[in-house]
């Protein structure tokens, strides 16, 4: 691959050379995969031309809905030989913003077809930071004259000291970016005007906040009917854009205090949690969050609280499930799964505690205590069980770091003496595809691999990338999901599906594990097919590391 100085000598053209001193410039293939950045580039975005070559365009946006939306729109047009010109919020290597002034140029073969483009952008971030210092300060959104989201947490925190009761209402515009794709770029502006405008008319003398591009926030002490209400509202004042009437809808929740949450960021988090399924629904509605949504919400907040205390205080626990191995009729391998057992909680599942884990930055702290435990396990096991591994499941946030992973595993790895083959790493259909998106995971998981770790691709069947994961990334191992086990011996077509998995599976090389089995019907069934291993309650359930040893 040549280097970015030998690109910019022979391939960017003359006009750009003056501008390179300046300007940040990027260029990419036809599919969007960048192939050339220059020095300015990566010294804003913090990354290296190693780690930068060959990524798509759209890794340079967030994964919000709006900057996806915007670089879809970018692409679009060059596609189409047209440029385009405009202020965009990109991100740096480390997932930080950083705002641009951008022109993205095509440029075309004979059929007409996108060959390459070149972008070339100046840096406005200190520009933009201003302006929204300014705007924290006014605590208004300009194009609205709305409050801000800063003047929200700054009022309802007000309240919440003076103890006022009051409804705190999340309401979003329902596929609003369909609706503006449908419309002209002056059309957007003139929906949130005139959006915002019968916000103000129906919920007058109340406190509105524009937190997002189309999402907006009500504080209100009338009643679940009297915001309800607004959906008819919307109806009888519809919303006319270049003299046609907009099919426009929201969606929203309802959360109150000091009923429902006593904070503003549960608040928040309730009113939007709510939103999200009302729009998972078909949105179309305002409603409050359920009784069991709540509950759920305030145990979310529970263990988010308490995971760090119970970490310090070594409250987690590992069991492990043994996985039987067909051909030679014994247990070589054990999946070790983290319990936490809390007195005003209850017992917390892996499910339930992985997911908060990511959100929390805690991950990478259970993850080493996991490993760990399972070393020191497997170096127990080592006289009287030699063949026996421990699998680990893992988080794609563990990887996160080039050398992140590799590094910790290795000071576990000498600190428990435990050699690396006896560990195996189970990952999900969500690590694989993020690992597609950045080969340095993939690096990471061949460098162990090399090292003697084997990889397990868990949940098989249920993603609809699962084959390709396969072929793509190191994975020795795959599990067939307990769902299809579930009904393996009720619908002859998922018995079919299964025993076309395990056939696929043994062709390409994959040692084929059914995880879920609870009888000695699917564990006869499967051993006909061809299976080789099995994981469940039919075998046994999780244990004490005590009890194996």
């Amino acid at each position: 691959m040549k280097s970015a100085n030998q690109l910019n000598r022979t391939e960017l053209p003359t006009v750009m050379d003056s501008l390179v001193e300046f300007l940040m410039v990027t260029r990419t293939d036809g599919e969007g995969l960048i192939t050339y950045t220059n020095h300015n580039f990566l010294a804003s975005s913090n990354w290296t031309p190693k780690r930068i070559l060959g990524k798509s365009f759209w890794q340079m946006f967030s994964e919000d809905e709006h900057n996806q939306a915007q670089a879809h729109a970018i692409w679009n047009r060059v596609s189409n030989g047209k440029s385009w010109f405009g202020k965009v919020e990109k991100m740096t290597r480390h997932g930080e913003p950083y705002f641009v002034q951008m022109m993205a140029i095509p440029t075309m073969d004979a059929n007409g077809t996108l060959e390459s483009s070149t972008f070339l952008e100046l840096d406005v971030t200190e520009e933009v930071k201003l302006k929204e210092k300014l705007q924290q300060i006014a605590f208004i959104d300009f194009e609205t004259g709305l409050m801000s989201r800063h003047k929200l947490e700054t009022l309802v925190n007000d309240y919440i000291e003076e103890g006022r009761h009051f409804s705190f209402v999340y309401i979003a515009i329902d596929h609003y970016y369909t609706l503006k794709d449908l419309q002209s770029y002056d059309s957007e502006s003139v929906l949130i005007q005139e959006f915002t405008n019968r916000l103000k008319r129906y919920f007058q003398g109340d406190a509105i906040a524009r937190v997002g591009v189309s999402q907006f926030v009500v504080l209100t002490s009338f009643g679940d009917w009297f915001v309800q209400g607004f959906l008819q509202f919307l109806k009888e004042q519809p919303i006319y854009v270049e003299n046609h009437s907009l099919p426009l809808s929201v969606s929203g929740g309802i959360v109150r205090f000091p009923e429902d949450q006593q904070t503003y960021s549960h608040l928040y988090k309730a009113a939007l949690t709510a939103t999200k399924s009302i729009i998972e629904l078909g949105g179309g509605r305002i409603s409050s969050l359920s009784a069991e949504s709540h509950k759920d919400l305030n145990r979310r907040s529970l263990i988010d609280k308490k995971m760090l205390t119970a970490l310090d205080h070594r409250n987690l626990q590992v069991v492990y499930q043994p996985q039987l191995d067909i051909a030679t009729g014994k247990v070589l391998v054990y999946e070790a799964l983290v319990r936490w057992e809390d007195e005003e909680i209850g017992p917390i599942q892996p499910d339930e505690l992985i997911p908060i884990a990511e959100e929390n930055g805690l991950i990478h702290a259970i993850g080493a205590f996991v490993i760990e435990e399972a070393a020191t396990l497997a170096m127990k096991l080592m006289t009287d069980k030699p063949d026996v591994r421990i699998s680990v499941n893992t988080s794609v946030r563990e990887f996160g770091d080039s050398s992140q992973m590799k590094e910790k595993l290795t000071s576990i790895l000498e600190r428990t003496k435990c050699p690396p083959h006896k560990i195996e790493f189970e990952i999900t259909e969500k690590f694989a595809f993020q690992a597609e998106q950045e080969q340095a995971i993939v690096n990471q998981m061949k460098v162990l691999e090399d090292e003697g770790i084997q990889f397990i691709l868990d949940d098989f069947g249920t993603g609809y990338a699962s084959f390709r994961y396969m072929q793509q990334l190191p994975i020795s191992k795959v599990k067939i999901d307990k769902v299809f086990i579930n009904s393996l011996l009720t619908m002859p077509k998922t018995r079919q599906l299964v025993e076309g998995m395990i056939l696929f599976g043994k062709s390409m090389g994959q040692y084929i594990i059914a995880e879920g089995v609870e009888t000695e019907e699917q564990f006869e069934a499967l051993k006909e097919m061809g299976i080789d291993a099995v994981q469940g309650y039919y075998i046994g359930g999780p244990v004490n590391g005590d009890e194996i040893t």
